[in-house]
């Protein structure tokens, strides 16, 4: 079984930061009590953009295709991205002006460096 990483861009407007980490947290609590959830890493960009606009990365593993599949489910067949739950997947679940990127990837090549701790 592959692992599949979901990696999401998610730009936000100034002044909005908190209400976007809040929303990430729900919603990697309700990921992480799903099937087939591994990890969630959330980065926030070092720099702003020239507008203020602060860019942050969110990661979820999944154990494969298919729970990440269930998980989302109905969510590929509608405008909101809804699934089964309720819930808004497919990074729509930040309210404008904050834009998500989303993506799903699986790893083809790893390095790992001599100074892991």
């Amino acid at each position: 079984m592959q692992h599949i990483s979901v990696i999401n861009t998610i730009t936000v407007p100034a002044g909005m930061e908190q209400m976007a980490e809040d929303i990430r947290h729900d919603y990697v609590a309700y990921f992480s009590q799903q099937a087939g959830f591994v990890s969630s890493t959330f980065y926030r960009a070092l720099q702003r953009e020239p507008d203020g606009a602060i860019r942050y990365i969110n990661t979820v593993v999944w154990q494969s295709i298919e729970h990440f599949q269930q998980v989302v489910n109905a969510g590929f067949d509608n405008a909101e991205g809804e699934n089964r739950d309720g819930r808004k997947v497919l990074g729509k679940g930040f309210p404008a002006p904050i834009s998500v990127s989303p993506g799903q990837y699986v790893i083809i090549d790893e390095t790992l460096g001599d100074n892991l701790l």
